[in-house]
């Protein structure tokens, strides 16, 4: 891999004031490069990107870079701040009438495109021809944000991509996926980001990518937040005004997009919208009502085409935004105040098989022939024949479960780790002052389904089967009350309620209560069973009801004692009850 030297390529720098000089993205040899304009088969290093954002940060008064938050590398997470006022505050940002884009770099540090496609942004937007598009916006962006991944570079771990010459590893340092842990935050990259994202609470995100999968003729492909599980002004504005633009826009800069290429076998088949649940970045984002993408780069494509069609994107969103800041900002606003005040949240969804789109798409005819490797026969593009036609795009959800809000939820104080992540998010979060009985809604978990092999790092669960009860419940002082008036209602709902998909029991954090912690001795409790029968009758009709439709039951006298003890006082009350109660009425 080509090597530069740093402190020779930034030196040019310090002779440029940063509001005259005008310095177009690709620059000639006289001005400020950095390694990928030398080498566009290359990628810059952590310490390379942070350095370059910081000479930016030391010699112009328009950007600002911070360490915020520690990682799991043992290195910070920087945030660089863009802006043409010098005011770097979100909450004046946003008082002066401003929008925030948030934009996410080096996830995936084996899919760097968005890391030098920024540090080529920055410079235009901080000292080139760019300014005017920060005039209605301020950007937040995070140069790299696997700091562990990047470090372990190498060459060989994407068999499938097309450069750079050297590149970091997908797995974060507890060889974690990073883009499944925004909400069960298992790495301190994802806690930092969490409070990160809740500071600034963006009205767009973008989180930049590279993409695997079929052969076409598109550099960038495109997955919005899934509109279907958007507020409904959110989503409107996003699917009538913002994706028709920026398509309009990167076709115009010779940057034709596809949407993401999720396809059923080939394109020509159909491709289907993608479910990003709030363990992805767009999907977390949108917990808090921000409009969220992943760009993916085509992964077969130069590593210089993927870095200049996503820095064509991020100027393209820039361009929309100061187009149409007032509309963005009204529809945010709408949203916002939708999700502090509806009774109904869906928590999940199922893709509708029967509603589909057209798109002209622009493909390689797919083939197949004998294997080289095993003789069988296997897929490939022909690159030779490329066509144009309409393709199926199945891209409608439907809720497959809604829950009706309570006035609010109780967690007891032994789940702190939860309540940490909450205030992490901006959620309000009061404690109960008093030891106080309550009534509340409880669930009862009867059944559920868990994976067979850990999923980044848990026994993911799921097809909860639950019951609800109204119990009396002593908490005590110092437990939490989280209200559901608020705008981080969907971060809410989504993780407390146990049955959406990337909910806190989903991701085992309530594991224990699905565990008895107390038994009975058979030769002991035959007595007291034998009391419990006598002075409940229906019980007693029960047993002999489920001894004369089951054998193995009428045969087992342990399981008939099992019996009357699961439906006595004696039974713990806490096994499978869901620790956090719903209060109805407050």
């Amino acid at each position: 891999m080509t090597k530069y030297n740093l402190t020779i390529l930034l030196f040019p720098f310090l002779l440029f004031s940063c509001s005259k000089t005008n310095i177009s993205p690709i620059m000639n040899n006289t001005d400020l490069k950095i390694g990928f304009e030398q080498n566009n088969n290359t990628t810059a290093t952590y310490f390379e990107s942070i350095a370059y954002y910081k000479l930016l940060d030391k010699n112009c008064d328009n950007i600002q870079v911070n360490a915020y938050g520690m990682t799991d590398s043992g290195y910070p997470l920087h945030e660089v701040i863009i802006t043409n006022d010098g005011v770097f505050d979100p909450e004046l940002i946003k008082k002066n009438g401003k929008s925030i884009l948030f934009i996410n770099n080096g996830i995936h540090p084996g899919e760097p495109c968005g890391v030098d496609a920024s540090m080529l942004l920055t410079r235009a937007l901080t000292q080139g021809n760019l300014q005017h598009l920060l005039n209605k916006v301020t950007i937040a962006l995070v140069p790299l944000y696997n700091i562990s991944g990047s470090l372990n570079r190498g060459s060989y771990s994407r068999a499938n991509q097309n450069g750079p010459e050297e590149y970091g590893f997908r797995g974060n340092g507890q060889n974690l996926d990073l883009n499944r842990d925004f909400v069960k935050c298992d790495s301190e990259n994802a806690k930092t980001f969490n409070r990160l994202y809740n500071k600034w609470s963006a009205d767009i995100f973008i989180d930049n990518h590279t993409s695997n999968g079929a052969d076409y003729q598109y550099v960038m492909t495109l997955i919005p937040t899934q509109k279907d599980k958007m507020e409904i002004p959110l989503s409107l504005y996003m699917t009538d005004h913002l994706l028709p633009d920026l398509y309009k826009k990167m076709k115009l800069n010779n940057y034709e997009m596809t949407p993401y290429v999720y396809a059923k076998t080939t394109p020509d088949q159909g491709i289907l919208g993608f479910l990003d649940l709030p363990r992805y970045s767009s999907g977390y984002a949108n917990l808090h009502n921000s409009i969220s993408f992943m760009p993916e780069t085509h992964m077969l494509k130069s590593y210089k085409d993927r870095v200049y069609s996503t820095y064509q994107f991020m100027i393209s969103m820039l361009e929309h935004i100061d187009e149409n800041k007032d509309a963005l900002l009204s529809a945010r606003q709408k949203a916002i105040q939708l999700t502090k005040t509806k009774q109904e949240f869906d928590i999940n969804w199922k893709l509708d098989e029967k509603k589909s789109e057209k798109f002209l798409f622009k493909g390689y005819e797919a083939k197949y022939k004998p294997s080289d490797v095993s003789g069988i026969e296997r897929l490939y593009y022909d690159q030779s024949k490329p066509y144009k036609k309409e393709i199926s795009i199945l891209n409608t959800y439907v809720p497959s479960l809604s829950v009706t809000k309570p006035k609010a939820y109780i967690i007891p104080r032994a789940y702190k780790q939860i309540i940490d992540k909450m205030i992490s998010n901006g959620v309000e979060v009061m404690r109960i002052n008093r030891d106080e009985v309550k009534e509340v809604e409880t669930y009862q978990i009867i059944d559920f389904k868990t994976v067979k092999s850990p999923y980044e790092g848990h026994y993911l669960h799921s097809d909860l089967e639950i019951t609800k009860r109204i119990e009396n419940i002593k908490y005590l002082k110092g437990d939490y009350i989280i209200y559901t008036n608020q705008q981080m209602n969907r971060y809410i709902i989504e993780t407390l309620e146990p049955q959406a998909p990337d909910s806190w029991f989903s991701w085992n954090f309530f594991d224990a209560i699905l565990n008895q912690k107390e038994y009975f001795s058979p030769y002991v409790f035959e007595d007291l069973a034998k009391k419990i029968l006598e002075t409940n009758p229906t019980l007693k009709l029960k047993l002999e009801e489920k001894k004369a439709k089951n054998p193995e039951f009428k045969n087992s006298s342990y399981q008939q004692l099992e019996f009357v003890y699961q439906n006595s006082k004696y039974f713990e009350k806490t096994y499978r009850r869901y620790p956090i109660g719903r209060l109805l009425e407050d």
